[in-house]
């Protein structure tokens, strides 16, 4: 059994969905490993990530959309508005998605569907830099 693991950095441009399955897939190849589990964790409070459908440029949009009507954006509806009015609405959206990844890998690569992509997922409107951390296990 062996392990690797590295931090990788995502660039947004603001809200969106960002995909980054070739960097997993670069990395995994890499660590030379052909069974085995791949663990992705977002280190950051406003933005998640999601295992989505890569196809469809719509899949991305209705998700924002949905959001934007599950955790609005606007002055006087949270408490916590301290970093701008789409902060608190970004730290709702977060919970409602999960922070870390695991996916099952063989013969050297990712256990994906066909339409499956990984994706970074960036709750706030001005662009950022995420770290999210790759780590594999197995053989």
């Amino acid at each position: 059994m062996r392990q690797a693991q590295q931090r990788i950095s995502i660039a947004t441009s603001g809200r969106g969905l960002l995909e980054f399955t070739g960097e997993a897939r670069a990395f995994l190849r890499a660590s030379g490993m052909s069974m085995g589990q791949m663990t992705i964790f977002c280190r950051h409070s406003s933005a998640s990530l999601l295992i989505q459908e890569n196809a469809d440029p719509s899949v991305a949009a209705d998700l924002l959309s949905f959001f934007d009507r599950v955790a609005p954006e606007g002055r006087g509806l949270y408490r916590h508005e301290n970093e701008g009015p789409d902060d608190m609405p970004a730290h709702i959206r977060t919970a409602l998605t999960p922070s870390s990844l695991t996916i099952p890998f063989a013969s050297g690569d990712l256990v994906l569907g066909t339409w499956q992509g990984i994706f970074l997922f960036e709750h706030r409107r001005d662009p950022r830099r995420r770290e999210v951390v790759l780590h594999v296990i197995g053989e």
